[in-house]
């Protein structure tokens, strides 16, 4: 009986050293708002899903290798709350395999660039929902289709990448952090894209850079950004600078942001002016655009927060961006909106 006991103790001690080694995870985040949306004299109310922090659904897990190296899978989808659907293949938003150890972490599948992370780790909407700063951000005549005629635009991408190879730095590196990526084209006429972004955080100050460049048929997409924060503890200020240009046509994007943290409580403000040169206007029709943002947040819990926010684009010119949830929008008129949600995780 006392040999039993021992020998069940002892597969019991083996089960539990299995179970801290492996782990699998089911995650996500469910957040739906009212938006009411305004532009050349129309409205439009809505609910929509997405309006703080993009609505998905995952599954995550890790396997602990020993002699400090791990492996991973991340396999992730949107979920669109308001209406039960997704906006695309369900795993789209992220579906990759990692190896990590003391040489940092590579990673092999899709995922979004160096240079959109970086974007997103400055912009305090993490360029989500009527906040987010990339909304005056355009392809200046390259295309978000395939199939474009040769020689005339390549399909681009402004945030995740297929057949995606990521190098990612260790993080023991006296603050320095970076990563450098490389999507394969897999066919003749198919774009491919590489990027890498550079970075140093310490003592509550973070600078940044990094570079996209997406390339098929002689043609390139290049995006660059440089942005700093400092983080005062009562306040963050962040001022971020990007370009982005096809051929001739190129943009220009300065946003300064401050994130404002007190208790349970966040509130942002952001502006981004984007000016478009002559070649962007002539050939691209693009315009020139402002947009600024006011956000507040109160958090119920750890997982669960009511925000509530609004945001402006004011074009002028051939300008015809628009916030999401906006009516659409004459050349040279303004676009809003406001809205009211809650987000919650698990």
């Amino acid at each position: 009986m006392k040999k039993t006991i021992v020998a069940l103790a002892v597969l019991g001690s083996f089960a539990g050293i299995a179970a801290a080694q492996s782990s699998v995870t089911l995650f996500g985040i469910a957040d739906v708002a009212v938006r009411h949306g305004m532009s050349s004299g129309n409205t439009l109310n809505s609910v929509v899903t997405g309006g703080l922090s993009t609505s998905r659904f995952g599954v995550r897990g890790q396997e602990d290798l020993g002699g400090g190296m791990k492996a991973s899978f991340w396999l992730e989808g949107s979920a669109n709350f308001d209406n039960g659907t997704t906006d695309s293949a369900f795993w789209a938003r992220r579906s990759t395999v990692s190896l990590v150890g003391s040489f940092g972490e590579a990673r092999l599948g899709r995922f979004k660039s160096s240079e959109r992370l970086l974007i997103e780790a400055f912009d305090p909407s993490s360029t989500t929902g009527i906040g987010s700063t990339a909304a005056l951000f355009d392809r200046l005549g390259a295309t978000a289709t395939t199939g474009a005629p040769a020689g005339t635009s390549i399909a681009v991408d402004l945030s995740r990448f297929n057949n995606l190879v990521t190098y990612i730095l260790p993080g023991n590196l006296g603050g320095f952090y970076g990563s450098i990526d490389q999507s394969f084209s897999e066919g003749v006429d198919g774009a491919k894209m590489s990027s890498a972004s550079i970075g140093f955080k310490a003592s509550g100050f973070d600078i940044s850079s990094g570079m996209s460049t997406t390339n098929a048929k002689g043609l390139k997409f290049k995006m660059a950004t440089t942005a700093g924060s400092y983080d005062f503890g009562v306040a963050k200020a962040v001022l971020m600078y990007t370009t982005n240009s096809f051929g001739a046509p190129a943009q220009k994007q300065v946003t300064g942001a401050v994130i404002v943290p007190f208790g349970a409580h966040k509130f942002y403000a952001t502006y981004t002016k984007s000016t478009a040169n002559a070649a962007a206007r002539l050939i691209s029709g693009v315009g020139d655009a402002t947009h600024m943002a006011l956000s507040y947040q109160h958090s119920l819990s750890k997982r669960t927060a009511l925000y509530t926010t609004y945001a402006k684009i004011t074009n002028t010119g051939l300008g015809k961006f628009a916030v999401g949830g906006s009516p659409a929008v004459t050349a040279g008129q303004s676009s809003s909106a406001y809205d009211v949600g809650l987000r919650h995780s698990f």
